[in-house]
């Protein structure tokens, strides 16, 4: 059965769709069986896997509206991973949606046919707390958080952990916080060091040890339509998201244990 993690952050531009096709290649290379789930509007999740998001015959859209199987919106990419792709019509879709009953669990009931087929779904979630991130957060086992570690990120992190909270209490009670994930990081900056700091006080080891540096192959990879783990593996973004997927793989080991655990006891 899959682990569901969306990754979130009503912040924009802190790494939320880099990480997301990054840690699909990463685990996928493990060899994981991983479908990443785009969700927003901007279908750069998709562009960045390699796929035309123009040219899709199915999208997210057509899933969420119920107009198409989740299965039959699946493409596979060249880097090993299934991509269900987005693109401009979620757009339409959130407007269509917010009538409809049951809007939140769209998503989750189209993707509990999925379950059985991967090891891991990531959904890449626009930089919003709306309708479609509802959706995410309400199919999600777990929320990975990217954030840059800057003067008003940690705001933007107690927001998004409020919004998690009720949203436990009504529609996901399950819903746990994968970690936190330092992007963008520069090591020569005073602030940076600082916020990094205050995070691992508030969140212990919900921090995810692994740090993604500022790099310029990171940034490049996508406009080839690749991730960086299929760009430059060996480059200091591709060392640390396959760092990441190491410590995401340890940790699902780790609840497997405790699970086996409680029902041994």
């Amino acid at each position: 059965m899959a682990r569901i993690i969306a990754i979130a952050n009503q912040k924009g531009g802190v790494g939320k769709t880099t990480t997301a096709v990054n840690l699909a290649a990463a685990l996928a290379r493990a060899p994981q069986r991983v479908l990443l789930v785009d969700l927003d509007a901007q279908g750069n999740a998709t562009m960045g896997s390699g796929v035309d998001k123009r040219e899709v015959e199915a999208s997210t859209c057509d899933v969420l509206l119920g107009e198409v199987e989740a299965r039959a919106a699946v493409v596979t990419t060249a880097e090993g991973f299934d991509l269900m792709p987005g693109n401009i019509d979620l757009t339409a879709a959130e407007i269509q949606l917010m009538e409809s009953d049951g809007r939140e669990q769209r998503l989750k009931t189209a993707l509990e046919s999925l379950r059985g087929d991967y090891d891991f779904i990531i959904i890449d979630c626009p930089p919003a707390l709306s309708l479609l991130t509802l959706n995410a957060l309400t199919a999600a086992d777990s929320v990975l958080v990217p954030m840059q570690c800057e003067y008003y990120a940690l705001e933007g992190l107690s927001a998004l952990m409020e919004t998690i909270e009720a949203l436990r209490a009504r529609l996901n009670p399950g819903l746990e916080i994968e970690g936190v994930l330092r992007t963008m990081f520069d090591i020569r900056n005073n602030l940076a060091n600082a916020v990094s700091g205050e995070l691992t006080t508030h969140f212990g080891d919900k921090v995810f040890r692994t740090i993604v540096p500022r790099n310029v192959r990171v940034a490049e990879a996508p406009s080839h339509g690749q991730s960086i783990v299929g760009y430059d593996r060996a480059s200091r973004g591709g060392v640390a998201y396959l760092g990441l997927a190491g410590e995401i793989l340890r940790r699902a080991a780790d609840r497997k244990k405790q699970q086996q655990h409680m029902e041994h006891a």
